[in-house]
This record gives C-alpha cells, structure tokens and sequence, in this order.
C-alpha cells in the first residue's frame, strides 16, 4: 500500500509545487534573504531542543522546499533533506545556494531510500507539519528515524494534531469527524490552497490517512526511542482546542522487555 500512496503524492508534488512556493516565498533568491533575516525565528520551536546546531548532521525527512534546512544550515549545521518531489528539491537547493550555505538533498521515498545505510547517523532527525498522513503504516517511518539516529541522538517531530481533525470537521460540516477512523483518502495537495483559483486545474490527488496520539508515540516507542516530551499548541482561531504538537524522543542504548511477554 505504501508504494501506492507514495507514486500518488509524487505524482500531485511534482505539478506546480514550484510555481506554490515561489508565489507564497518569492524566488528562491528572495526566500534566501529573508531567511538570512528570519531563520531563528521560523526554527523556534526546535531550537530550544537542539541547542547550537553548528557542527551537527541533521537529517530533515520530508523536508519539502528546504526553508528548515537552509535555516539550519545558516546557523552551521549539516543538513540531509529526503523528500519525494524533484520540485521540491529544485526550490531547496536554488534556495540554498543563493543563501550561500550548503545542504545535501536526496530525492526519494523516506520508507525506501536507496543506499540508505550510506547516509550513516545524525545527531537530530527533524520531521515537520503535514507529514505523517503519508505513510500506509507507522513502524517503516520511525525504524528509519531510529537507525539513522546516533545513540544519544534525537527525534524533533512536528506535526498537526490527530483531535484537529474532529473539530475541523466539525467547522465545515457541523458534525464532528471520527477520531479513530484510519481509512485512506484522497485529498487536494497541501500547496493547492497557495496558488490562485485558475491555477489549480490540473493539479492530482494526494492519498492520506489519519493517526491518533496513541498510535503514534506507540510507534515511536516501540523502535526503542524514549519520549521524553510531547508539546501541545493551541489553534490561533480556537485557542481552547489543540492544532499541532512537538514530540521529543531521544534514541537510548538500553534494552527493553517485551511489551507483551
């Protein structure tokens, strides 16, 4: 199933995704000076995690148009971006080369990455909004996070948060959404709503499915990472409910028993 999903979100990342991000970033020439500027800021709710990257592998898995990884870079880290879409690869690496810094961009499926071992291990893997949607299961995802972690090293995962999806629904369609409801489904690609009406024909179907908090730190829990922190935000448009979190897990040598012996 994973395969399948995987050709189709290729497929819809690489039509327009350039042209999204160029209308919402400016050219990569522009995005790079401002993030000369910025890139603190947008690394804000990481940094406090990290500490000084300078001098640190970070592996940026579905790292997208590379604004995390340029920003990385500019404050002296070595970064790797594996992401699916050559678009994506293309805005990065303009990107990158006109803010002056280096990264490594690898363009691939993260559960099926050629040569795999030879990227070796990082200090931090960061894995940021909109991401795990993509995958048909959770396990292949995080035993890569795992074995390309350094003992000691660490997960930085950013995502929107499972329960959003009940009360967004509940926004559009007055009903609330199923919460436990693992079905795929198609969907409009995330940079859709970045570019005009009339420019959105054309545009293929991406294939999601939804996960519960539950299913994912017990995947992350399950490769021997230890959660060490799972930071919840409020949504700016109803501050009483969650719309993403930060979880923290650190790769451990220790061996752990059985969950059901």
């Amino acid at each position: 199933m994973q395969k399948k999903l995987s050709a189709a979100n290729k497929t819809a990342w690489e039509t327009k995704a350039y042209q999204a991000w160029e209308r919402t970033y400016g050219t990569p020439e522009a995005l790079a000076k401002e993030l000369k500027r910025t890139h603190k800021h947008l690394l804000r709710y990481w940094l406090k995690y990290i500490g000084d990257p300078a001098g640190r592998r970070v592996l940026n898995l579905l790292g997208s148009n590379g604004r995390k990884a340029v920003s990385l870079a500019l404050m002296g880290a070595a970064v790797t971006v594996v992401d699916i879409s050559e678009e994506n690869h293309l805005y990065a690496m303009r990107t990158a080369e006109a803010a002056g810094v280096r990264i490594d961009y690898l363009c691939a499926d993260a559960t099926d990455i050629p040569d795999e071992e030879k990227l070796g291990q990082f200090d931090i893997v960061l894995m940021e909004f909109g991401i795990l949607h993509y995958f048909a299961e959770l396990d292949p995802i995080f035993s890569t996070v795992c074995e390309r972690l350094k003992p000691g090293g660490r997960l930085l995962l950013t995502d929107f948060h499972p329960f959003a999806r009940i009360w967004k629904s509940f926004e559009e369609r007055r009903t609330p959404g199923d919460y436990f409801d693992r079905t795929f489904r198609e969907g409009d690609v995330a940079f859709a709503q970045l570019l005009p009406e009339e420019d959105r024909g054309g545009l293929n179907k991406v294939m999601t499915r939804g996960w519960t908090v539950g299913d994912i730190i017990a995947a992350i829990s399950k490769t021997g990472l230890l959660v060490r922190a799972f930071e919840e935000f409020p949504a700016s448009s109803a501050p009483g409910l969650p719309e993403f979190y930060t979880l923290v897990a650190d790769k451990i040598e220790a061996k752990l028993p059985p969950l059901h012996p």
